[in-house]
C-alpha cells in the first residue's frame, strides 16, 4: 500500500509537470497582454517579464518560471485584470468564496443523494424506483448551467423568492449572504443529488441480495431495517469516495455558475484571464485546477483501502 501511494504521487507529480508545461508553452506563444504607455505599472511589468525570460526559448521561460514558483511561490504580476499585483494573492482572496459555494453544494447534495437511493433501492421496481430513476436520469443529463437559468426564471424572476446574483460582499456566514447564495448552490447541487441518488441505489441494490442480507431477513429483519443496519455499511465503500470525486466535480463545474451569478471567485477569476489573455494569473488557476483533479483521484482511490479494510491496493497476496 506505501509503495502504491509513494508511486501515485510521483506519477502525479510528473502528470502535473506535463499539463504545466504544455499549458505554459501555448500560452507564451501567444502575445503578451498589450501595455497601456505610461501607466505607471508598465515599467514593473516589463522589468518582470524581462526577469521571467519572455525574449528566451521556451524551456528556459519554463525553467524560470518552475524556479519561481518552487522556491519562492511566485507565478508572476497580473498584466491585464489587477494591473500590477501578485496574482498569488488575488488567488488568495477569491478562493474562499468558490470553497464555501462547493462545500454547501456538496453538504446540501449528500443526505438528499443517499436518501434517495436508498429509499429507491429498498422499494425497487415499485412506481417510487422507476420515479426516482427517471428524475436521476434527468439530472445527470441536464447540465448545471441550465439549472442556473431555470432557477433565475422561476425562483428569482417569476416567483421572486431569491435574488438573481450573489450579494457583495465578504460576510460569507451571515444569512442575506447564504440566501443570496442558494442559486447557485442549487444550480450546483441538482446533478449531483442525481449521482449520489443512482450510486447509492445501484450498490445497495446489489449488496440487498446478497447471503448475508438473507440470513438478516431470515432472522426476522424487516428489508428496510436490513438495508440501514447491514447493507447501507457495505454500499458506504463506494458511496464515500464518490463524495470527493463530486466535490472536485462542482468545483469545476462552477467556473460557468459563478459567472452567471456573479460569484468573485477562482472560476470567475478563471474565465476572465482566459477573455483578457492575463497569461500569468491563467497559469496560476490552471495549476490549481490541475492539481485538485490529480489530488482527489489519488485520495479516491486510497481511501478504498481505508474503508473497507479488504481492499488493499498494490498489495500481494
Amino acid at each position: 500500500m506505501v509503495k502504491y501511494i509513494i508511486e501515485r504521487i510521483l506519477l502525479m507529480l510528473l502528470t502535473l509537470l506535463i499539463i504545466t508545461g504544455i499549458c505554459f508553452v501555448l500560452v507564451r506563444m501567444l502575445p503578451p497582454a498589450e501595455l497601456a504607455p505610461g501607466d505607471i505599472h508598465t515599467e514593473v511589468i516589463e522589468a518582470r517579464r524581462e526577469a521571467q525570460g519572455y525574449n528566451k526559448p521556451y524551456l528556459v521561460q519554463f525553467g524560470i518560471f518552475l524556479k519561481n514558483v518552487l522556491t519562492r511561490w511566485d507565478f508572476g504580476i497580473s498584466d491585464k485584470l489587477y494591473i500590477g499585483q501578485e496574482v498569488s494573492a488575488i488567488f488568495a482572496d477569491k478562493l474562499p468564496v468558490t470553497i464555501i459555494v462547493n462545500l454547501y453544494s456538496i453538504l446540501f447534495s449528500i443526505p438528499i443523494g443517499i436518501g434517495l437511493g436508498i429509499l429507491a433501492a429498498v422499494r425497487k421496481n415499485s412506481l417510487t424506483d422507476h420515479t426516482i430513476s427517471t428524475l436521476t436520469m434527468v439530472g445527470i443529463s441536464v447540465p448545471s448551467f441550465v439549472y442556473a437559468f431555470l432557477i433565475q426564471y422561476f425562483l428569482s424572476y417569476k416567483l421572486g423568492l431569491l435574488p438573481f446574483l450573489m450579494k457583495s460582499g465578504t460576510d460569507y456566514f451571515s444569512p442575506e449572504m447564504f440566501v443570496s447564495m442558494l442559486p447557485a448552490i442549487l444550480s450546483l447541487s441538482l446533478g449531483v443529488i442525481a449521482n449520489f441518488t443512482r450510486t447509492t441505489r445501484a450498490e445497495l441494490s446489489e449488496v440487498l441480495t446478497s447471503d448475508f442480507m438473507l440470513l438478516a431477513r431470515a432472522k426476522g429483519l424487516t428489508r428496510t431495517q436490513a438495508a440501514i443496519r447491514h447493507a447501507l455499511k457495505n454500499s458506504m465503500v463506494v458511496v464515500l469516495p464518490a463524495i470527493l470525486g463530486n466535490f472536485v466535480a462542482i468545483l469545476s463545474g462552477s467556473l460557468i455558475i459563478e459567472r452567471i451569478f456573479a460569484i468573485p471567485g477562482v472560476g470567475n477569476l478563471y474565465i476572465n484571464s482566459i477573455n483578457g489573455r492575463d497569461l500569468p494569473m491563467f497559469m496560476m488557476l490552471t495549476v490549481f485546477y490541475t492539481a485538485v483533479g490529480l489530488i482527489a483521484s489519488i485520495v479516491v482511490d486510497i481511501s478504498y483501502g481505508f474503508i473497507d479494510p479488504r481492499i488493499r491496493i498494490g498489495s500481494r497476496k
